[in-house]
Parts: C-alpha cells; structure tokens; sequence
C-alpha cells in the first residue's frame, strides 16, 4: 500500500474514533433532536445561512466516514427545513457523501481487491461494466440494503464516478423524501423503525426491481423488432441447421442429434474443416517427419556413428495426404450420418431466421448455428499476387521443396512451418515486423524458440516489415523496411502466416444485418446468440480463440443453447483455455503469463524448474526447456502455466485439470508421478514452490528437536 493510501486510512481511523470516544453519538438521537429542536430552530431562524452550511458539512462528515446517524440528520433536516429544502440539502449532502465513502474504498482498496481476487470478479466486473447503473438504482431504491456498505462496495467495482454520484442521488431519493417528510412530524414520531411499514418497504422493493425487469422488457421487445420484417413458419423442417463442418460444427452437429433432435449439417467444401484438411492434422504430419530428420541429422548425440535418410519431398507430402485420409474417417459424413445428423454438401445462404437455402431448396429450422470456420489473412502488400505466394490452405499442394523459402508471420503456423521447412532443407528466412516472434508468450519464452530456430540455420529477420513484392530478371525479391533501410531478401516461394480472418461472407450475413466485430468475427453476446437469438455462431467465424480446441468447446454451448435456450441458457466458459506451438521446443501455456499479469495489474508469485535437470530428459537427449508457473502470491492456486520443452503440450493438460477444478500446487505435489517421465517436471516446479514457502520458523524449533534428539 503507498504511503498515501496509508494517510487516507490513518485520517479516516482517527476521525471515527473520535466519534466513539467523545461519545458523539449521543447527538444524533432521537431524543437529543426533540430535546432540542427548539434551540436549533431559534438558531436558524437567526443564522439561516450558517446552520445550513454547517448541517451540510456535518451530513457529508457522517456519511462520508460512514458513521450511524445519517437517519437522525434526514429527519432533523425535516424538522428544521420543511419538506423541500430539508430534502434538497439531504439529497445532495448524502449524493456527495456516498461519493466521497465509494472514493475512499476504491482509493485505499480497490486496486489489492483486483489483483488478488481479479479471476473471479471477472464476471462480476463485466456485469458492473454492462448493467451497473441498473444494480446501483435497484440498491439505493430499497432501504433494506445499508447504504454505507453499498457505497463502500461500489468503491471497488469499475463503475464510474458521475454514474455512481447521479444514479446514487436519484436512487435514494424517494427514501430521502420518506424520511424528511416524517422529520416535519418529529413531535409524533416515538421511533425509528415505525417510519417504514412493511408495505412501504414492499413498495420500495417492487420500484427497485422495476428498472431490471423493465430492461428484460426492453431486451424482449428489442429481440422480437428484428424479426418484424421475417414471416416465421409454422411448422419447422429442423430443430437446428448448422453451417460448417468443421471442429464447431460437427461438434454441434454431434450434441444436437445425440440429444435426438433433428439437425442438418451444411458444408461447402470437405468434411473436417480446416483443422482436418489443411491446418492441425497435415501440419502436424509434417512436422513429425521434419522431426524424423532433425533426429537423423543429431544421431550422435544418441550413440550413433552415422544416419543418413534418402527422401523425396513428394513422398513426405503424399504422407501428408496419407494421414489426412487415415483421419478423414472421423469426421466423414458417412459417420455423421450414422450418428442421426443429415449431410448436405453445398453452400448455404441465410435467406432468414428460420430459412437456409441449399442446393436450389429451402429448409426450415429453429435455431440456426454458423460455424463457418476462418481462412489465412492475406496483407495488401504491393506485388504480392504477381510474386505468388503460399498460404496454410494452399501450402499442401507443393511437391517440389522450394530452395529458398520466405515466411511472413513470426506466430504459430508461421513458426511452426519456418522450422519444419528448414529441417527438410530449404533455406528459410522468417520475417516479423514485431521485436520478437510468438509475441504472445513471454519473451525469454520467445527467445527460447528464437535460439534454436537459429541453431537450426533459419535466418530470422525481426522488426522487419514487408513493404513489396518484386520479380527482377526472373528472381523474386522481398523489400522490407528496417532500421529505416531497404533491405532485400531473394528466394523462390513464401508463406503468408500473418493470421486469420472469420469467414463472414456470402452466406446471408450481410443480407440479415448481422454485425461484425473489430476482429472481424461475427458479433455474439455471451451465450453466443447473434442479434437474432435464435442465430448462433461458434469457432473460428465467432472468436476470440481460434483453436480447434476451443472450437469444439464453443459448440456445446451454441447446440445446448440453441435447442434448449427457451428453458435454460448457458454463458460459454472461457476461464481456462490452453493452447500450444508444435515448435521445438514445444511451447504449451494455460491461463496467464506474466506479460498478461502486469498488463492486468494482477498480483502473482513465479516459481519455474529447469527440464534441463529431469532424469527422464536427460536420458532422451531432450533436457532443456521449463515449467513455469505463476500463482496467488503466498497461495499454491494457479493462475498460468507455461511449458517449454519435449511433449509440453501432453504435459500441460495436468495444469489444465488443475486449474479448471481449483487444484493448488499442493496437491500436484501430493499426486504419484511415474518415474521417469517428462511428467515428473510438473511434480518438480510444485515442489520447488513448497520450498519457498516452507515455514522457516518451525523448521528452525525442527532442527533443535532432532538435535535434541541425538543427545
């Protein structure tokens, strides 16, 4: 805490104390203001400018400081002023009051409260951002709740100062008027608890909950206005038509039919998606036989005296489709089929809520889920389609290993194609216009992957930015920008692997008004409904990760919503997402980094063990790479992990389970971990946090008891 805030509260300490000490609070009694009401009218009548300004001061004191006694004033200032001034001087003297109590919290507080308990006020935060106003007036309206505590609570939410102040003194000020007006009778009032009878604090209750319950009006209407211009059918072909037969839609598609609904799966091109066809099942083949070389070309390092592979780029590429068909399988329309979902390929068009054409027929539905996936994002950049270029989609159809190979991108597909590309021997040179690759991650994370892409003899070029594309006397030529410099880079072939963008076109988008957002993905609010809400999208086309992973997670929500949404609506969980780069060193992370923690101002402790040190690593030539794990400082929960190292993305997912069910460090210490296995290093970096944490003080009396021990 700084030393201001220290002030604050040493200040606001001894003012309330002083209030119980003198004993103050005997004047802000009952009896005391009747007692003398006679002598505070003589003195007003008087002195009308002084008693106003000093009950004023001595309201904002009270409340400010949270003291008993606001009550008292509210009826002395009826007693004193009459209805309208006494209520004009308490509305705003309380409204500033609150004010400068919610001030203090939030000055002195809010800041530890956020960064110790930031995961999970998530929601609430988001909920104070959205609906604050409506929270706060609801609050202040009944007087069932105190209002110093609101004030003080408030304090450490992100709701905004003048939307705290006027909601505030319009909330409170029906009470306000309630009690100045008993004030105007103070003769007749014996007690306090006889200003407000059950049917006045019902009255209250019911005008508080107005506000929310207009507002779900407000949503009700607003939903039904955009399908004014839609003839609704009468009856409905499908419970659910979902568009994509990637990871989100055949996981959607899956749900809906096994929980007997009927659900129609559209898809344009091939069963699978991306992730089957051109993204996590091809690349991973490749890099698995890149990784066959690299072992080949280290054979020393495991005994050997020489190995030699004689290979045909070709042939690892017809691999590839190898696999891809060895796959296909699982995600083909015949076992869907099989499964109760009706396949159709061809495109589809949106033709309204309740209508999607394809293939020259109309179908009626429920509920709509657009699972349209992504493609790669080609930048505008000059001379890029006379050069050519490669994309993650198109990269498969090369059979002939380009000598000279330029990525663009330093991300995930950019990095994991640069090494894979290098190891069956093109010459690669990777381009990122950003200080460092895998900008994501943490930079000794980066510089990890970095190291050994150089090791490797790829030839990364940072804070390198593409400005145009050239083909002179035959040879393509990169110009990028530098430092200022033009620098010139020849080679035969590039990638593009600067990222995705959500297919969001040519589907009947556009033709419904349904929004995108910044990121270019389709617009959804938390239950994934689009602005019509029984339009869902989910994957890659709806974001914010676009993991085949997080995909399929998506998709249960978006199915469960859209088939049973009318009884019970589910908020898609994105508390712990993990995701890795099929690099090597592997890189697999979960939760935050710390990066992400001071960003976020949230308050963490490091502990990390070097796989460099694991038994199981050293026997297999792989012992380099970390676990690195952030958690609540002096707690064992976890709030990130990050894994560099051989199998990071199988070793990461005990830290996800972890995590998702709020396992501390403690009990990962506590689990059998087979030896020897990679596995061990998770048991290890737990361990290494019990030891900065063991309680030296009792080790010390430890020590003494077995040196007593020994005589």
């Amino acid at each position: 805490m700084t030393k201001g805030r220290w002030l604050l509260v040493v200040l606001i300490a001894v003012l309330v104390a002083a209030y119980f000490v003198f004993d103050l609070g005997q004047y802000f009694s009952l009896g005391y203001l009747k007692s003398q009401q006679a002598a505070i009218d003589a003195y007003y009548g008087s002195n009308p400018l002084q008693t106003v300004a000093a009950f004023f001061l001595v309201y904002v004191a009270v409340t400010g400081l949270s003291l008993p006694g606001a009550t008292i004033m509210t009826l002395a200032a009826g007693a004193i002023f009459g209805l309208l001034w006494g209520t004009i001087i308490v509305s705003f003297a309380s409204s500033i009051g609150a004010t400068l109590s919610f001030l203090a919290s939030r000055f002195v507080l809010k800041d530890s409260v956020q960064a110790k308990f930031g995961d999970k006020l998530r929601a609430i935060n988001a909920g104070i951002e959205k609906d604050g106003a409506f929270y706060l007036f609801t609050l202040r309206l009944v007087p069932a709740f105190p209002f110093f505590v609101i004030n003080l609570v408030m304090g450490l939410t992100p709701i905004r100062i003048p939307t705290f102040y006027w909601i505030s003194q319009l909330g409170m000020l029906a009470g306000t008027i309630v009690y100045v007006n008993a004030g105007t009778e103070i003769a007749k009032i014996d007690r306090l608890s006889g200003i407000l009878s059950p049917t006045l604090l019902a009255s209250f209750t019911l005008l508080g909950l107005f506000p929310l319950i207009a507002k779900k009006v407000l949503e009700l209407v607003k939903a039904r206005k955009v399908y004014a211009r839609f003839r609704r059918p009468r009856r409905f072909d499908c419970n659910v038509i979902v568009i994509g037969a990637g990871s989100a839609g055949l996981v959607s598609s899956y749900i809906a039919a096994a929980v007997k609904a009927k659900v129609t799966l559209i898809e344009m091109h091939r069963m699978g998606g991306d992730c089957l066809n051109t993204g996590c099942v091809p690349s991973k083949a490749l890099i698995r036989s890149a990784k066959f070389l690299s072992h080949v070309k280290r054979a020393a390092e495991f005994g050997m005296r020489e190995a030699r592979a004689d290979y045909e780029f070709a042939d690892v590429m017809e691999r590839v489709q190898r696999v891809i068909g060895e796959v296909e399988p699982h995600d083909s329309a015949e076992r869907y089929t099989g499964l109760g979902v009706e396949c159709i390929q061809g495109e589809a068009k949106i033709l309204s809520p309740w209508e999607v054409r394809v293939n020259g027929n109309v179908l009626t539905t429920r509920a709509i889920v657009i699972a349209a996936g992504a493609r790669p994002f080609v930048p505008p950049i000059a001379g890029i389609e006379q050069a050519g270029y490669f994309t993650s989609d198109t990269v498969w159809n090369l059979r002939r290993l380009p000598a000279r190979l330029v990525v663009l991108g330093g991300g995930p597909i950019g990095c994991e194609l640069t090494q894979a590309f290098a190891r069956f021997g093109s010459t690669v040179t990777q381009v990122e216009m950003l200080p460092r690759i895998m900008i994501r991650e943490d930079p000794e994370i980066s510089e990890m992957v970095l190291a050994r892409f150089r090791a490797e003899g790829v030839d990364v070029k940072l804070e390198h930015k593409a400005r145009q594309f050239l083909v002179e006397n035959g040879e393509k030529i990169l110009v990028c920008e530098h430092e200022g410099r033009e620098i010139r880079i020849a080679f035969d072939a590039v990638l593009v692997a600067v990222g995705r963008v959500a297919n969001t076109a040519g589907y009947g988008l556009e033709e419904l008004g349904i929004p995108v957002t910044k990121q270019r993905t389709v617009e959804t609010n938390d239950f994934l409904q689009t602005i019509y809400p029984n339009i869902y999208a989910c994957g890659d086309v709806a974001g914010p990760y676009q993991f085949t992973h997080t995909a399929s997670h998506q998709a249960w929500y978006a199915a469960v919503n859209a088939l049973f949404g009318g009884l019970r609506k589910f908020r898609a969980d994105y508390s712990v997402i993990p995701w890795a780069t099929f690099t090597e060193p592997e890189v697999a992370r979960v939760g935050l980094n710390e990066t992400e923690a001071r960003e976020k101002n949230i308050a963490y402790e490091v502990t990390t063990y070097g796989i460099d040190d694991l038994d199981r690593a050293i026997a297999d030539s792989e012992a380099h790479g970390l676990v690195k794990v952030l958690t609540v400082p002096g707690k064992d929960k976890i709030l990130g992990v990050t894994i560099v190292g051989e199998h990071a993305g199988d070793l990461i997912a005990e830290y996800i389970m972890a995590m998702r069910h709020g396992i501390g460090l403690n009990k990962v210490l506590g689990t059998i971990h087979i030896y020897p296995t990679m596995a061990e290093a998770n048991k290890y970096v737990a361990g290494n946090w019990k030891r900065a944490h063991a309680p030296q003080g009792l080790l010390k009396w430890v020590e003494r008891y077995h040196a007593w021990m020994r005589g």
